[in-house]
């Protein structure tokens, strides 16, 4: 007898989105934007942007390989203009490198569509680091070198562990260390990632690897999706981003800049309606 293999987040993602557009009609992609072929030193110009006919717009990271040389070399691949949204969503799941990228983007503006049409606004996040609270001691781990947020963790005094696929910054530092292995997450009580998880196919391993972890915070501009299956898995916080005004959004990331037109946003399941809801708002 064969055992049935667990469902991927991208595949519960999808799935949804697949009921989303049986109960309603999406719009269309209006553009992809890319950001500057060399990002800047900063952080800045490190995601995508799909635009739909209705405004929506949804991030994906490009920075993974060589994601976003590839974009801006294959012309052919970002004419998708006037195409079905969902067909290029459902390529999150089924595709690799640039397909995958774009398809995420995709479902993250279809995300954006459906939140709008249910008249949904999350709460805003003041909080940089996912509502970790770190206190004296405690054992706090980072998958993905977040650097602004370093200082807040370290001057409370936490020890911070970092998870990292860059060999080169492995080594102890002041106030923290990196490492490449993942196993070292496992006695950490408090975990925050990057989002960039959901795109490289690594989300259960390192949940899995998180196991003590009684809070996992998963936060950047990418984190703009349907939270159910994450929440189904562990995380205990989403912090993505609201675009506020996509024109001069799409402005600032065309140029490689920072842009005031989006605020951060966190969701938990007590302050997130949950998919049910929202489709029944429809």
């Amino acid at each position: 007898m064969t055992t049935a293999k667990p469902a991927r987040f991208a595949d519960d993602y999808l799935a949804q989105l697949e009921r989303f557009a049986a109960r309603s009609p999406l719009p269309r992609i209006r553009a992809l934007h890319l950001p500057p072929a060399q990002p800047n030193n900063d952080g800045r110009g490190e995601f995508c942007a799909i635009e739909l006919d209705d405004g929506s717009l949804g991030l994906s990271y490009v920075l993974l390989d060589d994601t976003l040389a590839h974009l801006h070399a294959h012309p052919t691949r970002t004419a998708l203009t006037g195409t079905d949204a969902l067909d290029l969503a459902r390529r999150y799941a089924s595709g690799s490198g640039i397909d995958k990228t774009l398809g995420f983007a995709a479902a993250n503006a279809l995300t954006r569509c459906l939140y709008d049409r249910a008249g949904f606004r999350p709460d805003d996040s003041t909080d940089s680091i996912g509502s970790l609270q770190p206190t004296p001691g405690e054992a706090i781990g980072m998958i993905g070198l977040f650097k602004p947020l370093l200082g807040r963790i370290i001057e409370a005094g936490a020890r911070l562990t970092v998870v990292e696929l860059k060999a080169e910054l492995a080594g102890e530092h002041e106030g923290y260390r990196v490492t490449t292995d993942a196993e070292a997450l496992a006695t950490c009580t408090k975990v925050v990632s990057t989002s960039t998880l959901l795109l490289n196919d690594t989300l259960d391993r390192m949940l899995g690897c998180c196991r003590q972890a009684r809070w996992f915070a998963m936060i950047g501009p990418s984190a703009g999706c349907l939270p159910d299956a994450l929440f189904a898995r562990g995380v205990t916080f989403v912090g993505g981003s609201w675009i506020t005004d996509p024109a001069a959004f799409i402005d600032a990331l065309r140029s490689g800049t920072r842009s005031a037109s989006a605020s951060k946003y966190g969701l938990t399941r007590d302050n997130y309606p949950g998919f049910e809801a929202l489709l029944a708002r429809l």
